[in-house]
């Protein structure tokens, strides 16, 4: 073997080798879980910037008559986020269902701005409580669709995303600036 065979053989075996080793720090289910509440724990302090952002009347405005209030856009979060964790992590408890937090009960910016924040920590306890061994679990959403506890979450977690994204938009259109992007 020549010396350029023998370099690339070691160049491939030393790729091998260090491929088969993971450096990611979310690879164990106990660090996956913490990156999860960690992850949840900022959205629910980057929404309640959004809910502080909005003056009592972007709370009731309507971009265009067919689409939801802001109100209503953080409602609708709210109640998927105990929907979807509950779809997720069967058999979890909630201390909240549709009807506790009706939007016809919920009059004013602070009534909205404690059901949301306390769907939050709904979702961040149920994460908590989680087995870590529980996230590669198999779970049916919908009893339609068909991935795991984790993938679950992270599709109730790119729900309140899409949601709070939204409002950037009422926020906008009433001359508000909107809280600055809280990726870390």
């Amino acid at each position: 073997m020549n010396y350029k065979n023998k370099k690339a053989s070691l160049v491939l075996l030393a790729s091998a080798v260090l491929t088969s080793f993971s450096f990611s720090p979310i690879d164990k289910p106990v660090e996956r879980k913490d990156v999860m509440v960690a992850a949840w724990e900022r959205a629910k302090a980057y929404t309640k910037e959004y809910l502080d952002a909005a003056t009592e009347d972007v709370y009731s405005f309507k971009p265009t008559p067919e689409m939801r209030s802001f109100s209503e856009q953080m409602h609708h979060l709210a109640v998927e986020n105990y929907i979807l964790t509950n779809a997720a992590v069967a058999g979890v408890a909630s201390p909240s269902t549709f009807r506790d937090i009706e939007i016809e009960t919920l009059k004013t910016k602070a009534e909205i701005t404690k059901a949301v924040l306390e769907s939050y920590d709904f979702v961040i306890a149920t994460i908590k409580g989680l087995d870590d061994t529980k996230l590669g679990n198999p779970v049916k959403i919908f009893n339609k669709f068909d991935t795991t506890v984790e993938d679950g979450l992270s599709k109730a977690f790119e729900h309140q995303t899409h949601h709070r994204g939204q409002t950037t938009v009422y926020l906008r259109l009433k001359g508000i600036k909107p809280p600055k992007e809280k990726l870390f």
